[in-house]
């Protein structure tokens, strides 16, 4: 009783040992040797920062910093303090570590670090996901910076791991929206449930549990009536020829053959990835299944091991049965196109726009109104003096000659003077 209680104190001892005196190698070391004291101030920042020593490393480097501004070991030493931070750990050290790996890309994006400092953006919003019926925020921000990694730098070797990364990060989002689906599809909310499950399929089909998302999509549509029979049929084909392996094939086929549709073929490709997923799936083992539940990150098991990751953003789904609002179907589908003008027969013949104004303080029917009276009075006056001759403009002229002159007095005002 007493070996066995001092092998059990031994072993103890040894696992403690082995936790709390194991120290990580820093990944960015200077290896070049020389005695240059701004090179000394970092390997003793480095040696600090393998040994959990993170504030003590900071403030050198900050001492390398502000004393040698011209040293070629700046951009390293600012590269070293967001990853004291990031090692350091915690809401606030991963705070400070995002901020300071943001400012090197900002100043160094054609170091081959810049693409290192994306993917440990990439990590930090990764190691703070949640399980997906809780809030998506740092799940949606992962994916947004796991992205970036692909876009910015596609020929870094970084891209391999941060592909795998998304496509864990959107099994998880891919979960939560098969949760909202499948609430509706128990509720008997049949529009709801396509609609959630149907985007589910469209934005994620590297999702594992995307077939059973499409059977119950079919059979959701089904409840929908007749109307909905082809949408029913298209996600019972995708079954057949992009999940061949699924467990609903056979189902999915014979429901084919009783709506009178056709059975599609199976993609080679498909089939060869899902055989590479069902070889490479890795299983949680029991402890991780027992405890699973205390633990607030995501269970990423189950997510693909093969396939490009989806790199548009989810587009907003409307129901099926909701109407289409009728200048939405009428609209214009074509395409718009500028050409310039080449003749000035539209601005002789046709009425100019601006005489169609409605006056200031009117309304456009009074302004309407009034122009059509206008017009039709001119009409009139054009029809009256249709046939008559137009007097000469000699004849004209001696008329305003023979005018009689209009004396000062009488056009001047009268004023009523009154007695003092």
């Amino acid at each position: 009783m007493i070996r066995r209680n001092q092998c059990a104190v031994a072993f103890a001892a040894a696992v403690l040992a082995s936790c709390g005196f194991h120290h990580a190698k820093y990944e960015n070391p200077i290896s070049k040797d020389t005695q240059q004291p701004d090179k000394i101030l970092f390997d003793k920042a480095v040696h600090d920062i393998e040994r959990g020593r993170y504030e003590v490393a900071r403030l050198t480097l900050n001492t390398l910093i502000n004393t040698y501004d011209t040293s070629e070991y700046l951009a390293k030493a600012k590269l070293a303090i967001a990853d004291s931070w990031f090692r350091e750990g915690g809401i606030q050290g991963l705070t400070q570590a995002e901020a300071e790996y943001k400012d090197f890309i900002l100043f160094y994006p054609t170091m081959e670090e810049a693409a290192e400092s994306q993917k440990k953006l990439c990590d930090i919003h990764y190691r703070q996901m949640d399980k997906p019926d809780r809030d998506p925020n740092q799940t949606l921000r992962a994916e947004q910076e796991c992205k970036q990694v692909l876009i910015q730098f596609p020929n870094s070797k970084f891209v391999p791991a941060a592909e795998q990364e998304l496509r864990a990060i959107q099994e998880v989002l891919a979960e939560a929206e098969m949760r909202s689906g499948s609430f509706y599809y128990g509720k008997g909310s049949w529009a709801a449930a396509a609609n959630r499950l149907s985007g589910l399929v469209d934005t994620y089909p590297l999702y594992s549990r995307a077939d059973e998302a499409l059977w119950k999509e079919a059979d959701a549509y089904g409840h929908m009536g007749p109307r909905f029979r082809p949408k029913s049929g298209d996600a019972l084909a995708t079954i057949v020829r992009s999940y061949p392996l699924s467990p609903y094939v056979d189902q999915a086929k014979k429901k084919l053959g009783e709506m009178e549709m056709e059975v599609p073929q199976a993609d080679p490709a498909a089939v060869a990835r899902m055989k590479y997923e069902l070889e490479n799936r890795t299983k949680p083992g029991m402890m991780s299944r027992s405890t699973g539940w205390l633990r607030s990150s995501p269970d990423t098991s189950a997510a693909a091991k093969a396939g490009a990751p989806q790199m548009n953003n989810p587009k907003q789904n409307i129901p099926a049965n909701v109407p289409v609002p009728a200048e939405a179907a009428a609209g214009f589908n074509g395409d718009v196109t500028v050409a310039p003008v080449n003749g000035t027969s539209a601005l002789d013949t046709q009425p100019d726009a601006r005489a169609a104004q409605p006056a200031a303080g009117g309304s456009p029917a009074t302004a309407s109104a009034s122009n059509g009276s206008a017009n039709t009075q001119a009409q009139d006056d054009n029809a009256g003096t249709k046939g008559k001759k137009k007097p000469k403009k000699n004849q004209k002229n001696q008329n305003n000659q023979n005018a009689p002159q209009a004396s000062p007095s009488a056009t001047a005002p009268q004023t009523n003077q009154t007695p003092q």
